[in-house]
């Protein structure tokens, strides 16, 4: 057996540098469970409750009051938004602008992950224990700042049925 001085010299010296894990390159959201997973070099590195569109089902027309489903990417950031903080999305995709137009109708926008409507933070994990947003995706005002220092702006988010 190696003394233990060896082993310290060994794990230092001899290990691969660790990839970066410290920022997100996908967001996973499951309408069906109502989370949110943060994927980190193919690893789940934080996971949260969220509170969805007051409707269910794919949202198809602006006013729904339904989550979009499909591939966006987190386009923009608010630090001082109605909602604490939001991450904005490419929420209409080509997709949603022609199911839109095939209704007869405008696809929206706007569409933020995003914490609770400022002054009701006290809320906390209750925000997430029913659907209420307008077609958002809630988190408590907690785990918004940490998704917000997880997730760099350009990182893709997929948000399935």
């Amino acid at each position: 057996m190696l003394p233990p001085a060896v082993w310290l010299i060994v794990g230092v010296l001899g290990s691969p540098a660790a990839p970066d894990t410290s920022k997100a390159d996908l967001v996973v959201i499951e309408k069906a469970t109502r989370t949110l997973k943060v994927i980190a070099a193919g690893r789940e590195v934080a996971a949260f409750r969220v509170a969805l569109g007051r409707e269910p089902g794919q949202k198809e027309c602006e006013g729904d009051n339904r989550t979009p489903e499909g591939s966006y990417a987190v386009i923009g950031r608010r630090a001082n938004s109605s909602y604490h903080r939001a991450l904005r999305l490419s929420y209409p995709s080509a997709a949603d602008i022609v199911r839109a137009s095939s209704k007869g109708c405008r696809p929206g926008g706007n569409i933020m992950i995003h914490g609770a409507r400022n002054g009701l933070g006290w809320l906390g994990d209750r925000l997430t224990t029913t659907n209420w947003t307008s077609g958002c995706v809630a988190l408590t005002d907690q785990e918004i700042e940490r998704l917000w220092e997880l997730v760099p702006d350009g990182t893709k988010v997929e948000i399935r049925p």
